[in-house]
């Protein structure tokens, strides 16, 4: 027998960290998918810096631009990027943060994505033995840990609103990817929404489950082991639905979700548990719309409290998020062209927010036009057995209130948490929904990161690189923040003693001195 075989290195130091951080949890699984162990965001008996600051900083690695998540192996770090045009994966060394390989997918057009994403965007997939990296205007490639090529898969390039981001997940000897596609109407198969679960050693179709019903989503699944068996259970627009892994069989679905949904599910307490914000990124049933108005407002040129057509110049877009600053391409709609009707007045967005026909905007009119919002913000805590529409027999709860737009909720000790824009924090009891506390971090716009959870502290890093660390537990205690300075819009990955942060330029290491 050869003992050093990538695989049987792979497990030995697998084992050997786990036990060190946990003689209880040696069974638990690295961080070697989206979110780490299963999707769940937590790191058992890891122990990342509690207080991180500029002393921790184990190393720091220029990389290329791209929003894929980092994963990890025994003894490297995995990720994708695009290098000029060439859309890359990369390996470095977890210890010093060394480039050890680079590889460029094959050539080709590049799929178009929203001015706030990338075309390498799906986190990769890691085991013992492979890489798996998927991009939407490739498909699928498998290395080994030194980066040879074992084989590729090309598919078309799906329709999406803002680009790929959905990554691949593993279960037994399969890779699972969902791949939902606004070209859901055209006849050919590889142009619809399905989802499809590749043999790990040679890229072969294992099996395919179509999603007829579902356009483009953005969301990673999970497999649910509830102890009656495991399910995969998979978050599109308007629903989600759970299949056999086995077999790709639809087995039930539960509606009610936005069209645009990113969060990955989340399980525990004998629940899974999905989220999804109002289309636009509303986190709450009940919208505030001081904040939107005070948006608008910043273009009131002549300060008369309300606003005409001719001062919607410049960066001016129909707030949808209005913690961002204006000009973000996220921040709103930007306006159609003006269209006349014959009496003479406006149409289109400005003619349904000015139902007086004044050619001005109150603040009455903009509020009594947002009421029009269509669907909910949503979390819902959904129990297993059910087949087929289980809205009414299998939800156990549904929350309507801080439900973030695009960071997943966590679930740590019958607690659920979730992060929004803003800097908004909240706790909510699993057993019931109810929500413990909603707290501000101190951080300011945008929160892509997904929570991560380790050492009994949550992590949670704005858009603008603020780093917030909360004692878990039902009350509200932040112990630390520390500002690296540069935008993090990926959720990091986390080991016996380091989180590994991707920012927008660079890969770094903060590592607990002891």
């Amino acid at each position: 027998m050869h003992f050093n075989t990538p695989r049987l290195k792979f497990l030995i130091v697998s084992f050997t960290l786990a036990v060190a951080q946990s003689g209880t949890e040696a069974d638990i699984p690295g961080w070697n998918q989206f979110r780490g162990p299963n999707g769940s965001g937590v790191a058992p008996g890891c122990r990342p810096p509690v207080k991180p600051q500029a002393s921790h900083q184990a190393w720091k690695m220029p990389i290329p631009p791209g929003l894929s998540s980092p994963v990890l192996s025994a003894e490297k770090i995995f990720l994708t990027a695009i290098d000029g045009d060439r859309l890359v994966t990369l390996a470095f060394e977890r210890k010093s943060g060394k480039p050890l390989w680079r590889r460029e997918a094959p050539e080709g057009p590049l799929e178009k994505v929203h001015k706030t994403s990338s075309p390498a965007t799906s986190t990769p997939l890691v085991d013992e033995e492979n890489v798996y990296v998927y991009f939407g205007s490739f498909g699928m490639i498998c290395y080994d840990h030194e980066g040879r090529e074992k084989w590729k898969k090309p598919m078309p390039t799906p329709g999406s609103l803002y680009g790929m981001s959905t990554s691949p997940i593993a279960y037994k000897n399969m890779v699972i990817l969902v791949i939902d596609n606004d070209k859901n109407l055209e006849k050919s198969r590889l142009s619809q929404s399905m989802i499809i679960a590749f043999k790990k050693n040679t890229g072969e179709v294992a099996w395919e489950a179509r999603r007829p019903h579902h356009r483009s989503g953005w969301s990673t699944p999970i497999i649910w082991n509830h102890g009656s068996g495991k399910e995969l259970v998979v978050l599109g627009n308007g629903r989600v639905r759970g299949y056999n892994p086995d077999t790709g069989a639809e087995k039930w679905f539960v509606g009610g979700f936005s069209r645009e949904t990113i969060a990955v599910p989340v399980s525990g307490n004998g629940h899974v548990y999905i989220s999804s914000a109002q289309l636009g990124g509303v986190a709450d049933e009940k919208i505030d719309p001081k904040p939107f108005w005070q948006a608008i407002m910043n273009f009131d040129a002549n300060k008369d409290g309300k606003l005409e057509r001719k001062e919607m110049t410049g960066n001016f877009t129909y707030p949808l998020r209005p913690e961002l600053p204006p000009g973000h391409p996220g921040f709103g709609i930007p306006l159609p062209q003006d269209k006349k009707h014959r009496n003479g007045r406006l149409d289109g967005i400005f003619g349904w927010v000015d139902k007086n026909r004044d050619g001005y905007w109150t603040n009455e009119e903009y509020t009594a036009h947002m009421a029009f919002r269509r669907g909910k913000p949503l979390l819902a805590a959904i129990r297993p057995g059910g087949t087929g529409n289980i809205e009414t027999s299998h939800v156990t709860w549904e929350l309507t209130r801080s439900i973030p737009e695009i960071p997943s909720p966590l679930f740590h000790r019958d607690l659920i948490y979730l992060v929004r824009n803003g800097g908004l924090l909240a706790a909510v009891d699993a057993k019931d929904g109810a929500q413990l506390y909603r707290e501000r971090l101190g951080g300011s716009g945008q929160y892509s990161a997904s929570p991560v959870a380790a050492n009994d502290h949550l992590y949670l890093i704005s858009n603008l690189g603020l780093i917030s660390v909360v004692k878990t537990g039902k009350e509200f205690d932040l112990i630390h923040s520390y500002d690296l300075k540069e935008p993090v819009l990926v959720t990091p990955a986390i080991d016996a003693s380091t989180i590994y942060i991707r920012s927008e330029k660079n890969l770094l290491a903060l590592r607990s001195k002891d």
